[in-house]
């Protein structure tokens, strides 16, 4: 894992500051109590450092290309809505202990519930997939509660300052963690193998993967996951913490399992999955992600 001494001065300074004052932020927000807390911190991300960030214009583009039928009114609301429910998100991760007394009060939903327990029981391993959505941390949170514990494979922050206690914080949520690449895939590999469950975040551009759609889109999807999945016969379950209208409080859905058919089909069920949710709620979903970037085939382009 790249560290410090690795970057070049001007980028090692860059991150130093960038860390500093979001380190700072966080600190600040978690010297409140933690109703408090939460809202202050995505009023800050909103407000403070989604205009500095460029977030707002790219909110914007990915709408205006995924999603070009949205009304300005709504458009302009979601460009408010996304960097605030990333800020709460990213202050509940590192507000662990806080997050999961929140999350001991929720009912698991959905018909996926009652195929995870008995996957359990049978030794059967599970993947979780789920986007940039809602919370997913407390999603895995509440499999980590009710099982004892769930991996997850993550993906280190470019900012390696702020990466450390990024990390860090994500162990207070569940553990273990594999960090992408080649040792991490194996070691997750390993923990599988014997029946163990693992959440997975599906949602961003992979180069190299399948011209999937999202949102009639062409969207590159990575198929790793499928594929182990179908090798070692474990199930594959959408979850998702959808957050609700007091901004505190979560819904947590577990979708029926999608069968094991082919890697494309499956990473467009999930996609569609998704797509689903972020309909419903697209103020919880992270527009900032360059998710239809072109892949090795070409220009993106629309579909259908």
């Amino acid at each position: 894992m790249m560290e410090p001494k690795d970057l070049p001065l001007p980028r090692r300074i860059g991150q130093f500051l960038m860390n500093f004052v979001l380190e700072g932020m966080l600190r600040l927000a978690l010297a409140l109590p933690y109703e408090r807390r939460v809202p202050l911190a995505g009023w800050l991300v909103s407000r403070i450092v989604a205009p500095l960030a460029g977030w707002r214009r790219r909110i914007r583009t990915n709408l205006a290309h995924a999603w070009p039928d949205l009304p300005g009114d709504e458009v302009e609301r979601l460009v408010r809505a996304v960097p605030d429910n990333a800020g709460r998100a990213l202050i509940e991760m590192y507000s662990g202990d806080d997050l999961k007394a929140r999350v001991r009060q929720v009912t698991p939903e959905g018909p996926g519930w009652a195929v995870v327990k008995e996957a359990h029981a049978e030794g059967r391993p599970i993947f979780f997939l789920s986007g940039h959505f809602g919370n997913y941390d407390a999603a895995r949170s509440l499999v980590a509660m009710e099982f004892g514990e769930i991996g997850a494979l993550y993906r280190p922050l470019n900012n390696v300052y702020f990466n450390r206690h990024y990390v860090e914080a994500m162990t207070t949520v569940a553990r273990p963690l594999f960090p992408r690449g080649r040792r991490g895939l194996a070691e997750m590999m390993k923990y599988v193998r014997k029946g163990r469950f693992v959440a997975i975040l599906n949602d961003q551009h992979f180069g190299h993967g399948a011209p999937l759609t999202f949102f009639g889109r062409t969207a590159y999807t990575a198929l790793s996951i499928p594929e182990i999945a179908m090798k070692l016969d474990a199930l594959i379950v959408p979850a998702y913490a959808i957050r609700q209208p007091d901004g505190l409080s979560f819904r947590v859905v577990f979708e029926e399992p999608i069968p094991h058919t082919s890697p494309e089909e499956v990473g467009q069920a999930l996609n569609d999955s998704l797509e689903r949710r972020v309909r419903d709620n697209p103020g919880q979903w992270l527009w900032l992600h360059r998710r239809w970037k072109p892949g090795p085939a070409g220009p993106d382009a629309r579909t259908g």
